[in-house]
Parts: C-alpha cells; sequence; structure tokens
C-alpha cells in the first residue's frame, strides 16, 4: 500500500487520483504505524512551510518521516520541508535535504507558475525521460542546487527542481500535473 501523508496542505487528492490511473492503491493518513509500514510513500503539498511544519511537529509527523526506510517522494511543499530550512515563515525543516529554502527575487513573476523545463538530470526517478521536457510549477520558494540535486529547473536563476538522499526523493514541480511526463516518473518512483 502507498502512503501520502496528510498534513494539512492542499493537492492531495490530485495525487491519489494520478496514482488511481496508474492502477495503484494508496491511502491518504497521517497514522505513524501505516506510514512506516507503506511500500512507498508521498508526501505532496501546497500550502506554506511555517505553519505545514507547525503540524508536522504536533502530530510528531517529523520524527516519522526522518524514520521512513521505504523509497518516499515529496512534492512541491514536500520537497521545500524536506530541506534544512525554509525563509518562508522562517522555517527550520526536516533536514534530509542539505539545503536552505529561499524566495525567488522579485525581477519576474512570482509564483513561478506554469510550465517549464529541466537539465542536469541524473538518476532512476527519470528513466524514460529526457532533458528539457515540460513540467508544471506553482511555487515561490526554490531550494538551492547542492550535492543532492539530480535536476535542475532555470526561473530567474538556477535551483534543484529534484533532489535524491538515499531512500528520499523530491521534485519541486507537480508529476501529477503534468501530463504524460509526469506520470511516466510517478511510474518510475512507484517502480523503485
Amino acid at each position: 500500500m502507498i502512503a501520502i501523508i496528510k498534513y494539512n496542505a492542499g493537492n492531495i487528492r490530485s495525487v491519489q487520483n494520478a496514482l488511481n490511473r496508474l492502477g495503484y492503491e494508496s491511502i491518504i493518513t497521517d497514522d505513524k504505524t501505516e506510514i512506516l509500514n507503506a511500500s512507498k510513500v508521498i508526501f505532496p503539498g501546497v500550502g506554506e512551510a511555517s505553519s505545514a511544519m507547525k503540524y508536522l511537529k504536533d502530530k510528531g509527523l517529523d520524527e516519522v518521516i526522518r524514520a521512513i526506510e521505504k523509497p518516499m517522494l515529496g512534492i512541491c511543499l514536500g520537497l521545500q520541508l524536506m530541506c534544512d530550512y525554509s525563509e518562508e515563515g522562517n522555517t527550520q525543516c526536516l533536514g534530509i535535504f542539505n539545503t536552505q529554502v529561499k524566495k525567488f527575487p522579485p525581477n519576474k513573476k512570482v509564483p513561478h507558475m506554469g510550465w517549464n523545463s529541466f537539465s542536469d538530470v541524473n538518476g532512476k526517478l527519470f528513466h524514460d525521460i529526457k532533458t528539457n521536457e515540460d513540467m508544471y510549477y506553482v511555487h515561490s520558494y526554490y531550494a538551492e542546487k547542492n550535492e543532492q540535486t539530480i535536476a535542475t529547473c532555470n526561473y530567474i536563476l538556477p535551483f534543484a527542481t529534484a533532489i535524491q538522499h538515499n531512500n528520499f526523493y523530491a521534485t519541486q514541480f507537480h508529476p501529477e500535473k503534468s501530463a504524460d511526463v509526469g506520470t511516466q516518473l510517478l511510474k518510475n518512483f512507484l517502480e523503485l
């Protein structure tokens, strides 16, 4: 069973619908045992970093997430919360990825919303996906590039659009809203 972490953030149902289209069963849960016993875990979200981290801490989910040993995929806010720190609300995050989340400078339209390509692709998450494919983005904050970056996007500046550390994977883009290429990425994750 695939667990989708429920933590008071938006966009969870669209991820579950994408999994259903691929023929996978999932549960939306904040139950620690269900999350730790799942074969895969997805940590999606649209929302604000400080209130999301407060919810995770209040429920004890911050420690649960750090303890996950199965493949886990963070999406959008999920990626940002898996980093060390976010400028959004001056938030100490989960510290899984060794990078900081910063606000885009206001010299272009923010939030970064719509389709954009990525480059510098590396790893199993991108099997059968070509560099420079377009993915769908909605975000005002970005993770800085670091040694764990497995794909880069350029909007105002280059940023980490996909990161991996051990069994933890994350994307800034929304694969569940990114047509065939996003479906392929979700399939790749589910087959890890």
